[in-house]
């Protein structure tokens, strides 16, 4: 099965060396002429597995199209560029780039570039997943915690006594813990 590469290229010379490169590995590629607001419903809609930026310099309008391409829908970016300045790197890699590659790229090396950057991608989304869902287990935690405090408060019982009725009231309702302490806060907050 071949990628689909998405090529946003607005130097037809360059675009010459890139395509067949790309072709020559296995990739099925698709070109634009620029990335601006208006294409990245294009780029919604084409939903290709790779994108490929080759600019001379990424500037700042290209960097913030990176940046919400990368934020609305995730795709691993490579970004071919003359431009080796360690600022310029820096952006493009906190604006969403996968793989910074300075210089033209040849057909030998397209594919390990490509390979790179989809594995790079994929390991950066894990990561990603399990930031979220840490971030929601401490936020659930979070919830749990003061719950059982209005508990302690309100019934004048010990830490644990608060959450195992917090429990209890999970396992008598069919509910998920954190939706219990969710409606003791609300109902808290109702109250005063």
């Amino acid at each position: 099965m071949s990628l689909c590469v998405l090529l946003v290229e607005n130097d037809r010379a360059r675009a010459a060396i890139v395509t067949p490169a790309l072709r020559e590995a296995g990739y099925e590629v698709i070109t634009v002429v620029d990335l601006s607001t208006e294409k990245l419903e294009q780029v919604r809609a084409l939903r290709p597995d790779l994108i490929i930026i080759d600019r001379q310099s990424p500037d700042r309008d290209v960097l913030e199209h990176i940046r919400l391409l990368a934020r609305d829908e995730p795709r691993p970016i490579v970004l071919f560029t003359d431009d080796g300045d360690r600022d310029s790197i820096r952006a493009a890699v906190r604006a969403g780039v996968s793989s910074y590659v300075v210089g033209n790229p040849s057909a030998d090396r397209i594919r390990p570039i490509m390979e790179v950057a989809l594995a790079r991608f994929e390991e950066f989304q894990r990561l990603r997943e399990q930031l979220d869902k840490a971030n929601l287990r401490l936020a659930d935690r979070k919830l749990i915690e003061r719950a059982k405090g209005l508990v302690m408060r309100q019934r004048g019982v010990s830490e644990g006594e608060a959450y195992q009725l917090l429990r209890k009231t999970a396992m008598d309702r069919n509910q998920r813990l954190v939706e219990v302490a969710e409606n003791v806060i609300a109902m808290a907050e109702l109250l005063t």
